[in-house]
């Protein structure tokens, strides 16, 4: 018999043991792309008691004050420890816990690392949880965020200087130094995630900048999607509609649009249809499409609820 490469093995290893492992996530994405918010919602809906969520970029191995002094950033994998990664990825994917490192994003200092153990479901975010094969292979849905450049430039300056105490020069500098690194190492990520989720404004409309933003999600055949077909025929298709377009590879996939003006009446219809298909006898979370303490988006909630049927229907 020839020789398993580990990422089949890692596969083959949880298939066997579907009974006794989490349901693991991967949400990837650049720096200030919306993932710790995405979480948070994933979180809230289903509890904290279900869903452990932790961030990879706590493996880096240097902290902020050394990293000045190095020829990369925090988004090169020789900044960070993958293979220690890859190994907790694997014991979390099987059911052990792991003693993961801490990184403090608000002082840039490692400090005491902390015990982690999965619980029902395991979200992994961060700048590099599918940045190898072996690290894919931990994963039942993975998630790429891809926002246009210059919404993820305004929200990365905007947390960097209300929260970690930049000012909007050195946020700029840094996304500058950083971008060879992201072109390099996480925009490829891209192209391994079931779900790629870009929120925007609309392309060719010229909407007014209090407009909330759109999303458009591609949905990859490599994982079993709900059947919305028979909700499409009764809405309004100008504030959502899906069709059929082709990747970045040329491969044909299926893109969901959900414009930032949809009706509630509307996305609550699509909402309903994706709950409705876990076939649950619990209600729909209410929790869904909050940012910050007041704002809400219809996009933002679709899409934690279409992850949210994703991670369900992977345990019945």
């Amino acid at each position: 018999m020839g020789c398993v490469v580990p990422d089949k093995l890692l596969r083959m290893e949880r298939a066997g043991s579907s009974s006794s492992r989490p349901v693991m996530l991967a949400i990837a994405g650049d720096s200030a792309a919306g993932k710790t918010t995405l979480t948070k919602g994933l979180v809230e809906a289903l509890g904290a008691h279900r869903i452990t969520s932790l961030c990879v970029d706590d493996y880096h191995r240097y902290d902020r004050q050394e990293r000045k002094g190095l020829p990369f950033t925090a988004l090169h994998p020789d900044c960070n420890y993958v293979q220690i990664m890859e190994q907790h990825l694997q014991l979390l994917a099987t059911g052990q816990p792991v003693l993961k490192p801490v990184y403090d994003h608000d002082t840039g200092q490692l400090t005491r690392p902390e015990l982690i153990e999965p619980t029902e479901f395991v979200i992994v975010e961060g700048l590099l949880p599918l940045h190898t094969r072996l690290a894919q292979a931990c994963f039942d849905i993975t998630v790429y965020l891809d926002p246009p450049e210059h919404i993820r430039r305004d929200w990365k300056v905007k947390r960097d200087t209300t929260k970690r105490g930049y000012t909007p020069e050195q946020v700029l500098a840094e996304l500058d130094k950083r971008e060879p690194e992201s072109e390099a190492f996480i925009r490829p990520q891209r192209s391994a995630a079931d779900i790629v989720v870009r929120f925007g404004p609309i392309e060719q409309r010229h909407d007014p900048p209090e407009t909330p933003l759109s999303a458009e999600l591609i949905l990859r055949p490599t994982i079993r999607h709900p059947d919305l077909e028979h909700v499409f025929r009764e809405i309004d298709r100008r504030g959502m509609h899906r069709k059929m377009v082709r990747d970045e590879v040329g491969r044909p996939v299926d893109a969901l649009h959900i414009h930032g003006y949809v009706p509630r009446e509307e996305s609550q219809l699509l909402e309903k249809a994706i709950w409705a298909e876990l076939d649950t006898e619990t209600e729909l979370p209410s929790s869904l499409g909050h940012i910050g303490d007041s704002a809400r988006s219809e996009p933002l909630a679709i899409t934690q609820l279409l992850l949210l049927y994703h991670m369900l229907d992977s345990v019945r």
